[in-house]
């Protein structure tokens, strides 16, 4: 399953250097100047999931795959961005293609590092980035709207739930209020897929911080200052503490956040944010010659979750032989679990739970 999270917010918010960490690699330019990102640089990071590495420890495979998360660093906005202005085309292009979106806002000041503003202002900065998104959707609903109301005025049924859900979303847009803020039954929230609106897309805020705000950051009062919807997750991030993580072994990395009175990085607190976000989570299969974690969708069958590693898989489906992952922890493995009692049969209508470890039998 294919996920990408852009990374947006205004130029020089620390969005470059926020990949640069978060993919441990210094390809994404970070100069100290607007729209140094023109192109958007894109990478693959592994999903942090302790479970697997247990997993691994017991079973020793020859190899061990995790689940990634596509990030995709995207030129900076600035206000207009919906009439063209800056890399304004560009910048919305390259965001309709992504499942989410992950909002950097500057938290921090550095006399150093220029504000398009001139002034570090995250509520202002938040205010942009969504009235941008606003205004790109409705031009877009506007167009469609154009040719969806030919094709309902002739009698298309499908055209007729198009029109409606556009005229919807148009009276809400112009109220300023986001298209995932509406209460679309099941039909229409597959309908409204079909309109790539950039307001329908799951956000995630980052706050960069300075230094010395990592550990002691109070989300709750820095949401009531940019007022963010609660659904909204925060998080905070430290792009300067980041970059210094990269060059640092996993042990001298937790000795560095426990010294600084972090029990997780900030980047592994977004790319799990960001997988749950997406309602997925995992589920592994685990033998001597590899053990993988698979992602899936919450509430996915078991067919389903066997689809994911091949669809002849999931067309040929029996069984599947199923240990949950706290009693393959437990009982030391497959064969303990076994012994134990704990590997159950389950069939086409098993809904798969988060970290199961699982075996499909199929016929094709």
């Amino acid at each position: 399953m294919n996920l990408k999270i852009g990374i947006v917010g205004l130029p020089n918010v620390g969005k470059s250097t926020l990949f640069n960490a978060l993919t441990k690699a210094n390809n994404a330019a970070a100069e100290n100047f607007p729209f140094c990102t023109i192109d958007p640089n894109i990478g693959i990071v592994e999903v942090p999931d302790e479970r697997i590495e247990k997993i691994t420890k017991i079973v020793e495979p020859l190899k061990t795959i995790r689940s990634a998360v596509e990030f995709v660093d995207i030129a900076g906005l600035v206000k207009g961005a919906s009439k063209g202005e800056g890399l304004g085309n560009q910048f919305l292009s390259h965001i309709r293609e992504c499942n989410a979106i992950c909002h950097v806002l500057r938290a921090f000041q550095d006399d150093d590092v220029h504000h398009v503003d001139g002034v570090v202002d995250p509520s202002s900065d938040w205010e942009v980035i969504l009235t941008e998104l606003v205004l790109a959707d409705l031009q877009s609903v506007d167009k469609q709207l154009d040719s969806v109301s030919k094709k309902a005025r002739s009698g298309d049924k499908e055209a007729k739930i198009d029109l409606c859900i556009l005229e919807q979303v148009k009276v809400a847009l112009e109220d300023e209020i986001l298209a995932s803020s509406l209460d679309f039954n099941e039909e229409e929230l597959i309908a409204v897929k079909r309109f790539c609106l950039l307001t329908m897309k799951p956000f995630l805020i980052v706050a960069n911080v300075a230094e010395s705000q990592f550990s002691e950051f109070n989300e709750t009062k820095f949401r009531s200052k940019i007022n963010a919807d609660p659904a909204i997750p925060i998080i905070p991030v430290c792009a300067k503490i980041e970059a210094e993580l990269i060059d640092l072994s996993d042990e001298e990395a937790r000795e560095f956040l426990s010294e600084i009175g972090a029990k997780k990085s900030g980047l592994e607190n977004l790319v799990q944010t960001s997988f749950d976000l997406l309602g997925l989570q995992s589920y592994f299969t685990a033998g001597v010659q590899e053990v993988r974690a698979w992602t899936i969708r919450q509430g996915s069958t078991a067919p389903q979750a066997a689809g994911e590693i091949h669809t002849d898989f999931e067309k040929g489906f029996i069984k599947a032989d199923t240990i949950a992952y706290k009693d393959f922890i437990e009982h030391n493995g497959e064969a303990g679990a076994k012994e134990a009692g704990k590997l159950r049969m389950e069939g086409r209508d098993y809904i798969v739970q988060d970290g199961d470890v699982m075996h499909f039998k199929f016929n094709v």
